[in-house]
């Protein structure tokens, strides 16, 4: 199956990553839907902390899942590895159960522990999980800048502003 037909298995890259016990912020479309956005998303995007212990939760996580580098050449070395990750940072990857982002950081928005007290606990297909809080999604997005965050802004604002008003 090619990587653009590939189908992605949200609920099982959720509880991968739940049940190894990753410390992770969901954020992108997956945080958007759960907080009532209508709009599609291909992969899962997540924030992780960057400790050692966590990076050893994240490989061992991933590793039978067979992690490559989205987009790369068949065939180019890539090794996953907890130092693979901490030589680096934002990791875009197909896996056996699809497309994940995995963010040392985002644009606007820092770190784990810079997003951490702008995340709430929310079920996402399943599982409680830490999601990007509204305020701070639409914040993201907008430091992003791309045409698809761009677009996604006037659905979350409506979605906050409903919140807000206590008809949500």
């Amino acid at each position: 199956m090619t990587e653009a037909l590939s189908v992605t298995e949200f609920q099982k890259i959720i509880r991968t990553l739940s049940d190894a016990h990753v410390e992770f912020i969901v954020v992108g479309g997956v945080a958007a839907i759960a907080h009532g956005s209508a709009r599609l998303t291909r992969d899962v995007d997540v924030v992780y902390s960057r400790t050692d212990a966590n990076i050893r939760s994240l490989v061992n996580a991933l590793e039978h899942r067979q992690p490559y580098l989205r987009g790369a050449p068949k065939g180019l070395p890539f090794t996953w590895d907890a130092e693979t990750i901490r030589m680096g940072l934002n990791f875009t990857l197909t896996t056996s159960l699809g497309p994940i982002d995995l963010l040392g950081e985002v644009t606007g928005g820092g770190g784990y522990d810079a997003l951490r007290p702008h995340a709430v606990m929310l079920e996402v297909f399943g599982r409680q999980c830490l999601v990007l809080d509204l305020p701070w999604l639409i914040k993201v997005k907008r430091a992003a800048g791309r045409p698809k965050d761009i677009e996604a802004i006037a659905e979350l604002e409506a979605l906050l502003e409903i919140r807000d008003s206590g008809r949500f």
